[in-house]
Order: structure tokens, then sequence, then C-alpha cells
């Protein structure tokens, strides 16, 4: 087994730009030469999931990263906040393709359309880095799905857990060199998990609000949590010597996901992703790479009350709201090299993202059936990019730049919107002698509102808008620094971040109506992630991540200027040992400190500190065989680790609070694979 130089890989700096790390062990054991350093960001490659909980990305991300931090919404289909941001403030990309969740309270993430099994690696660039994808304002998470392989090969896993989890999941690929093929399946179910108290999801509602009508009704106490089923398909073709197709679909099915911080649960996230490239190489002295991009997705979630007591006797008060959203989206891309050795990458990019939604109503609840909450609204870009890269001695720069042009267009009666935004950076590398590097960059870059945040509706005092159709589009200024030293078996890398966001949208609880405001804030921070070996077999990873953001002035009926869901500090620190080959011994301590500044005019609330321990050994026993052991939170502790922004509909106890959802209690697991 290649020995991991951080573990977990910490990506806690826009530039993140260290790189793989089984990699860096490999050079650090060969020679002192520094990793190749680029902007494009950490490359994760043992997101596989094995230690996880379930085929939840945002769990697998935040255990592995200082810099990721979690937001609990349920047992599976979590959300991530990446230095202090989330939502669209980062761009997710599945295989350079998007996929945006129909649920106006996150409920179905991006990160949760695409299951850990079916992952090769996670790129994770931190700042305005990216010039390729339209709206990547303060970062960008790209997510490159496994591929087909010549020959004939296979898996089949067993995912056992507390909680009676269960997981089964199998991929076959197989092929000729120029006709390649792939398929995956899994299912996943499992209980309610319980916190360090010993609590489920319906007795952390009771214990939190007794009075609450978003208890769950007794006959649904006991529900599973979620039930999960996915199917990845694959073809790649090498239609000639220097041109390839690539064709692939993934299908997610979620049914009755529970969501006990929200008064509705999901009776299913349904959604199908498409993906088409075609890539012609080496077509003449001004085109190294062309690349035609295609994909299509979209996402049907149905959120109800049906499980509630608020639903009332025989579903007297059922609600329903029905939303779905569809992307499509197009890149013409070509790369060359100039005769003084610059490469060059020039793209066009257009993409249409629509949004609708619903409710429906049975019994006394009728009266808001047909209601539309988003009415149609597409949104349409179209944008022009360009890059260059170039060496000088010890210097490495890229630059980058971007022009787009986005309308945005209701069905309804509420107005359209139009932004043009141009973007840029500078990002260098610095060689200042043998195993060290100095790195910076500067940036600016630019999102626009989404639908909900313009113009969503709600059923209450007949229709009221809580979206602000006048917002502006978010601006991000960000400059970064940072150093990374490979001093034979210590490996460091301090970083630095401040960005200054101009309009930054966030949610006023002050307001009856138009309830999202443009305020210009700032975030700042830092990280440091390492390594040292003791011997070969013998290593300790580590990582902090701190970040702070405030708002320049306090939003129009509220006097905190703190910026909502900026959490504390944060650190990792492990021991491996690799005791046989491609075996491993780890014992983890995972921890924060106490979220002591948060927007309490917002809804969030002081958070206690948490350290958890996590032991795993994995085991190779055969060359086919491989198994996993663990026990994550050994000593059953109980702690939050996302806080109460209500942005989300969250369940209100009397005192108008908001629930505060414990993540789960000692939980043992064991994971067997058998590959071929």
């Amino acid at each position: 087994m290649k020995k991991r130089q951080i573990l977990p890989l910490i990506v806690c700096s826009s530039l993140s730009v260290v790189a793989v790390a089984a990699e860096q062990k490999d050079q650090q054991d060969d020679s002192d030469e520094m990793p190749e350093m680029v902007v494009e960001g950490t490359r994760i490659d043992d997101i596989a999931g094995k230690e996880v909980k379930s085929a939840d990305l945002a769990e697998a991300l935040a255990k592995k990263a200082a810099s990721v931090s979690m937001v609990r919404r349920s047992g599976i289909s979590n959300d991530i906040i990446l230095r202090g941001q989330k939502k669209d403030n980062i761009n997710i990309l599945i295989d350079g393709g998007k996929i945006y969740g129909a649920c106006p309270n996150r409920m179905d993430p991006p990160t949760s359309h695409i299951l850990t099994n079916n992952i090769e690696s996670v790129e994770i660039t931190e700042g305005p880095y990216d010039v390729e994808n339209f709206g990547t304002l303060s970062g960008a998470v790209k997510i490159t799905t496994r591929e087909p392989e010549e020959g004939m090969h296979g898996e089949v896993s067993l995912n056992l857990g507390s909680w009676n989890y269960l997981k089964g999941a199998a991929t076959l690929s197989g092929g000729t060199d120029r006709v390649r093929a792939m398929a995956s399946i899994s299912r996943e179910t499992s209980e309610q998990y319980e916190d360090g108290d010993g609590n489920d999801f319906a007795e952390q509602i009771e214990n939190y609000d007794p009075a609450t009508k978003s208890r769950y009704q007794d006959k649904y106490r006991d529900l599973d949590a979620y039930e999960k089923s996915t199917f990845m398909g694959k073809l790649y073709v090498d239609v000639t010597n220097n041109q390839e197709l690539k064709l692939s679909y993934t299908a997610n099915r979620s049914d009755d996901v529970l969501y006990p911080s929200s008064p509705m649960d999901a009776m299913y996230d349904d959604s199908d992703i498409f993906d088409a490239e075609y890539v012609i190489s080496d077509l003449g002295d001004w085109s190294r790479e062309l690349s035609i991009h295609y994909y299509n997705s979209k996402v049907e979630h149905p959120m109800s009350n049906r499980y509630r007591l608020s639903s009332g006797p025989g579903s007297m008060n059922e609600k329903t709201h029905r939303l779905k959203t569809h992307m499509q989206g197009a890149k013409i891309k070509n790369s060359w090299d100039l005769s003084d050795g610059t490469a060059m990458t020039l793209g066009l990019d257009f993409s249409r993202r629509n949004w609708d939604g619903a409710f429906e109503g049975k019994g006394m609840a009728s009266m808001i059936d047909g209601f539309v909450s988003i009415d149609d609204v597409d949104t349409d870009n179209a944008a022009i990019f360009l890059e260059a890269e170039k060496n000088f001695g010890n210097l490495d720069l890229k630059l980058g730049a971007r022009y787009d042009d986005t309308s945005i267009e209701p069905a309804g009666m509420q107005p359209s919107n139009d932004y043009t935004a141009f973007s840029a950076y500078a990002f260098g590398t610095y060689g200042l002698q043998e195993g060290m590097k100095l790195f910076g960059g500067l940036g600016r870059s630019a999102r626009v509102p989404d639908a909900r945040e313009l113009y969503i509706r709600m059923p209450m005092m007949g229709g009221m808008l809580i979206g602000n159709p006048d917002l502006d589009q978010v601006t991000n200024t960000e400059i970064d620094l940072g150093l990374e030293m490979n001093a034979g078996s210590l490996y460091l890398k301090p970083k630095l971040f401040y960005s200054w966001l101009g309009d930054f949208i966030v949610y006023n609880d002050s307001k009856m109506m138009r309830r999202f405001d443009n305020v210009d804030s700032t975030i700042y921070g830092f990280s440091l992630d390492g390594s040292y070996n003791f011997t070969d077999q013998l290593y300790l990873d580590f990582g902090l991540a701190y970040q702070r953001g405030e708002k320049d002035e306090a939003q129009p009926g509220q006097t905190d200027k703190d910026l909502p869901e900026i959490p504390p500090l944060k650190g990792t620190l492990a021991l491996n040992w690799e005791y046989m080959e491609n075996s491993l011994a780890r014992a983890e301590v995972v921890g924060a400190d106490s979220w002591t500044r948060y927007d309490a005019d917002n809804g969030e609330q002081e958070l206690d500190s948490w350290a958890v321990l996590n032991l795993k050994v994995e085991h190779a026993l055969t060359s086919h065989i491989d198994l996993v052991l663990g026990v994550d939170n050994v000593f059953d502790e109980t702690y939050a680790v996302s806080n109460t922004y209500k942005d989300l509909t969250l369940v209100e106890s009397g005192g108008g609070d908001v629930i505060l959802m414990n993540e789960p209690g000692r939980y043992f697991y064991l994971n067997a694979a058998y590959k071929f």
C-alpha cells in the first residue's frame, strides 16, 4: 500500500494545490523534489466509502478534509460547507457536468446524486481559480467517476453497520482497446441512527420540543431512515486513433428519506444524469485537443408532512411540495501550444437551468392545492473563457479570464433578471529552493442568484414572496498565499486567504417578505496540513482549518454582523501503521472548537466543542479480498457539527428556536470486497 502523505487529505486553501497524496509519499521516499503544484486543486483518490457510514459523499469529504464541514440533514443526502461557503457559492461538477437539487431546503444537494463507490477521485479548488465553469464563486468540487477498463474486471462488496445499515454493490467492466463498457449497481438501507444519548430521529425531535406538530406519528416512529438504489453505465469508443466518444448514464432512486430537522420528509428523490463527450487529439498546430461536451440532468423531489402529526388524523392536513429541476449544458474547448511554450485553452460554455415547483393539499389543506412556489424559471448562461500557462524558470504562472451573459426568466408575472460578469485570476508558484515552494493567487469571480433566492413564494397569507427579485449577483475578490515544504520526514503546507464578497446573498429572518438581502461581507482564514513519517510503516498526518466571516453592516432590522454557517476551528490528527503489504491500521481524532461566533439574528446558536476517536483496520485477506473493520465515535459522544441557520425550513419550537440535530453515536462497521 502506498503511504499517504496527508491522511485525511486537507484542502483548506483556495489554491488546494498539493498533488495526489500517494504520489507525494512515493516522491518523498525517492527524492527531495516537491510534487508539481497545479492550480486545479487537491485530488482525493481514496473516496470509495469503505470506512464511512453510507454512500454519502458529503460525509466522506467532511471526514477526510479539515476545510470541509457537513450540514447534517439526515442519514444520507447531506450538504457540505467548503471553507465557509455553501450552496451555489461552491460549484459541484460530476465528470464536468452539473446537477442541481430540486428541493429549496437542500434536502437533495448535488453531492447526494452520486455515490462514493462510483467515484474515482475528487478534486477541490478553493477560491475563484476556475474560469471553465459557470458560477464558481468561492470554490469548486470536481468529481470524476470510475471509467471502464480493457479486459474483464469486477468488484462485489457488502457493507454492514450499526442501526442495521446494509449496502450491496457490484461493478463489471471490460472491453477491448477500442470499445470499453462498465455497469455498476448498488442498494443501501438503514434504520434511524442514534446519537450518543441513544436518541433516534423521532426521539431527537420529541426531546427538543414535545409539543411540536412536526413529531412523527406513532405508526411512523420506527420508519427506516432511507432506501437508496443506483445504477451507472458507461460506454467508451475509440472511433479512430485520435478520436474518442464517451457516453455515461447515472440513475439515483432514493425513497422515504427522513429529514427530522425539517417539517417534511422526502417521499422520493429521483435523478438521472446523461453525459456525452467527443474528444479529438492532435488536429494540428492549433489544436492539441478539441473536446465537445454535453450533459443533461434532471431531479424530481416531492416532500410531504405525511408522516408527521401536522398532517392530522387520516391525513386531513397532508401537504406535499412537488419540485423538479432540469439542467442542460454544452461546452466546446480547444487547447494548443504556442511556439514559446505557452499552453493555451479557449472555450465556449452554455447552460440552461430550469426549476419548477407547486404544492398539493388534502383535506383541510386542499386550499393550497395547485399553489405555485417556483414558477418554471429558466436560467440561461452563455460564456467565453481563456486560460494560459507558462513557465519562467522557477516561476510557473497561470492566467484565466471569463465573460458571462446570464438571463433568468420566470414563467409567471414576476420580473426577469439579466446579469453580465467578467471573471479573471492569476496564480503562480515559485521555487525558493529544493523542497520548498511559495504559491499565491489573486482572482475575481461571480455567481447569479438562483430561482429560490429571487422568486420563491409560500402559500401562507395568500402567497407570501420569500424571494427577492431585486437581488444583485455576488462577486468574490480573493487573495491567497501559501508555502509548501518537504523536508525529509516532515511535510508542511500552511495557507492564508482573504475574500471580499460584494453583494453576498444572506437570509433575513426579521423580514416577513423578500427575506434575502445583498450584504457586502468578508471571509478570511488559514489552514495547516502536513505529515510526519517516523518509519516507512509508521506515520502521522494532521490538518487544521479556521475561517471567520463578517458582514460589513448588519442586515435590515438586525444587529448581528456575524456571517452564518462559518464553522469554527476544526482539526484532524491520525496515526497510521502499515503492518503488512496493502494493510493499514489507523487511529484518528477529529474535533472542532465551540461555535461562539454565529448569526443569532437568523437562528444560529452556540454549539459546544467536540472531539471523537475513530479506529479502523484495512486488511488484505488475499490478493482479491479486502476487509475493513472499524468503529467511529469510540466513546459514544453526543455532539453536533452543523448549526441551525433559518435559511432552511427547520422545526420550530414554541420559543421560535430550531432543532439542533446531533451526529451518530458509536458506530461499528464491517465491509468486505471481492475484486477480480
